[in-house]
């Protein structure tokens, strides 16, 4: 037990070090943390073997799309999940004025968990259950960027956004290894202006980055 709380610690230590936004709300992560492992007994919200990582694989790597785009305050989260990035975007800008973290989720219990999380941590988080294609549309104009993790292939995730993409909304998504591939295969991406950024947490991922114009 002691070297698993080491463990847990050092990884702590190491997300702070990827993502100094974690900072200021230490203690709202380790709530977050916390109703984690205790709805993922009955519900499964991540992967079992990434319990003991989850402030670098989940907390670090989801703050750094915030100091990447720190302009950016009024998100939606696709198919939010366990909250990543969503949920940990809501906990970084609570401090923010008029910040708001949309995160739509069709999974009930889900949406429960999300709830209970953005309740016992203040997060700017507002929980829309249903399916993106019928959530989505209504937040057009609410919103200043559109991301998502882990959810679907980049085409799919283009073409949920489009509208959204249209009105300038920037769209920024973390994606794993396969992210090349994803890019020769969207077409849909020709007529947007895109940046692949490292991601921090993965040496193999990338923050793809799309809009109809960075510069507006």
């Amino acid at each position: 037990m002691k070297g698993k709380a080491k463990d847990r610690s050092s990884d702590r230590q190491i997300a702070l070090e990827l993502a100094p936004s974690l900072q200021p709300y230490i203690r709202e992560f380790e709530i977050y943390e916390s109703l984690l492992r205790k709805w993922q007994k009955s519900i499964n919200l991540v992967a079992e073997s990434t319990l003991d990582e989850i402030w670098t694989r989940h907390f670090a790597d989801s703050a750094q799309i915030h100091e990447r785009f720190p302009g950016i305050v009024n998100w939606v989260d696709l198919g939010s999940g366990a909250g990543f990035p969503g949920m940990a975007l809501a906990i970084c800008l609570k401090d923010h004025a008029g910040a708001k973290i949309h995160l739509i989720e069709s999974d009930q219990r889900k949406a429960a968990f999300l709830r209970a999380v953005s309740r016992e941590t203040g997060a700017v988080a507002e929980i829309h259950v249903g399916r993106i294609e019928n959530e989505l549309p209504p937040l057009a104009d609410r919103v200043e960027g559109v991301t998502a993790r882990a959810l679907a292939p980049l085409p799919q995730l283009i073409e949920w956004s489009r509208d959204l993409l249209l009105k300038n909304v920037k769209a920024v998504f973390l994606k794993g290894e396969d992210w090349a591939s994803e890019l020769t295969d969207s077409s849909a991406a020709d007529s947007l202006q895109l940046s692949t950024l490292q991601s921090r947490t993965h040496s193999t991922g990338r923050i793809i980055a799309l809009a109809r114009d960075f510069g507006a």
